[in-house]
């Protein structure tokens, strides 16, 4: 599904990503972990578009990432499904329609923004909360929506920058369990992090960053 070969990006003389390779079929759940100035978050906005590389190709698909027009690249965003720290959140729009939002502009029909809409929040656990606006909304529940938002479309491909990035403990689990469970209903998740019960309850493939370089590509059991 996802090949990155020799994967290189500089700022000034500084490697952000040197030579990064690696593979990721349909269905799996990849955690990237490293310090800070790993290269996390470089390696993920360069996944869906949003960073130039250096050298190296990103293969998606049938879509070659490096090499799309601003056109192409949006037309493989609406594809993907993406989650960074910053939820983004529309204030003066309830969860149900920051959710419905996302189908609204791509122009779907009323029923089925409702339908697909009302589906997502009970995966995501917001039924109680979809006429709530984001101001009364606790830190854990804006990520549900932001991921909520990135499911909408049904995307096979998720990435995800440091999800629980903002969050408590307790937040924490619950997010990272509710990834689990939607890489459990086929999503391909690719996301970065720093922290390690995160690690621990996805289990799953981990590959590790330091100073830009792949140093470690390993599966580990989930502790759920």
């Amino acid at each position: 599904m996802i090949l990155l070969e020799k994967l290189t990006k500089k700022h000034g003389k500084h490697l952000i990503l040197d030579d990064v390779s690696f593979k990721v079929d349909g269905g799996e759940l990849v955690t990237i972990v490293g310090g800070s100035g790993a290269g996390k978050t470089t390696l993920i906005h360069a996944l869906v578009g949003a960073v130039k590389i250096d050298s190296g190709s990103i293969k998606v698909d049938n879509y070659e990432i490096t090499k799309l027009s601003p056109a192409q690249i949006q037309a493989y965003r609406r594809r993907i499904g993406i989650v960074f720290q910053d939820y983004k959140l529309l204030p003066k729009k309830t969860v149900f329609e920051n959710v419905a939002f996302a189908l609204e502009v791509s122009g779907h029909d009323k029923d089925f923004i409702n339908e697909r809409t009302t589906s997502v929040l009970k995966v995501t656990g917001l039924e109680e909360k979809r006429n709530s606006f984001p101001h009364q909304l606790s830190g854990g529940e804006k990520q549900r929506v932001a991921i909520a938002r990135a499911l909408v479309h049904a995307p096979e491909l998720l990435f995800a920058d440091e999800p629980t990035g903002n969050l408590d403990p307790e937040n924490t689990a619950a997010l990272a369990k509710l990834i689990l469970k939607i890489n459990k209903s086929g999503t391909t998740i690719i996301l970065s992090t720093h922290n390690k019960e995160v690690v621990s309850i996805l289990g799953g493939r981990v590959i590790t960053l330091d100073k830009g370089k792949l140093i470690s590509d390993k599966k580990r059991p989930s502790t759920k």
